[in-house]
C-alpha cells in the first residue's frame, strides 16, 4: 500500500508538473494509494481558512467552489483512519522522545499500522520515526 502525504497530495491535486509526474508512477505502480484522515484535515483545515479570510463575495463564492472540488478529489481515495493502533504509537514516540510536528507523527503512525510506503518530501522530520518507509516520489 501507498500513502500519500499531504505534499503529494497536493501536487497531485493540483496536477502540477511534479503531480503529473506522480500520477504516471501511481498509475504503474502495484497496489492500492491511500490518503490519511489527517491529510484530509490538512487539506480542509487550508480551505476553511481561506473561506473564513475571504471578504468579498465574489472571492467566498471562489473559495467554496475550490472547496467542493477538493472535497470531491479527496473522496476519490481509500482514506486510513486515526485509530487506537496510531494513536497508541503515537502515545509511544511522544514518550520515547521524538519530536516531529504533531500532524507528521499522526500521518507516520498510521502509516506504519497499516504498513504502508509514505509517499513525502519531508524526509528531515519522517527519517527520526523509527519503522517508518518512505520514499519522495516528486522530485
Amino acid at each position: 500500500m501507498l500513502a500519500l502525504d499531504t505534499d503529494h497530495l497536493t501536487e497531485l491535486g493540483y496536477a502540477t508538473a511534479p503531480g503529473k509526474r506522480l500520477a504516471t508512477r501511481l498509475a504503474e505502480a502495484d497496489g492500492e494509494v491511500a490518503i490519511t484522515i489527517i491529510s484530509v484535515e490538512e487539506q480542509m483545515r487550508g480551505w476553511l481558512a481561506k473561506i473564513a479570510g475571504a471578504k468579498a463575495v465574489t472571492e467566498q463564492t471562489r473559495a467554496y467552489a475550490a472547496l467542493g472540488q477538493r472535497v470531491n478529489f479527496l473522496a476519490g481515495f481509500d482514506q486510513l483512519p486515526w485509530d487506537r493502533g496510531a494513536a497508541s504509537r503515537f502515545e509511544r514516540f511522544r514518550k520515547s522522545g521524538i519530536r516531529i510536528g504533531t500532524l507528521d507523527l499522526r500521518i507516520a503512525c498510521i502509516a506504519i499500522e497499516r504498513g504502508a510506503l509514505l509517499l513525502t518530501r519531508n524526509s528531515v522530520d519522517f527519517e527520526k520515526v523509527p519503522g517508518l518507509r518512505f520514499e519522495n516520489w516528486l522530485d
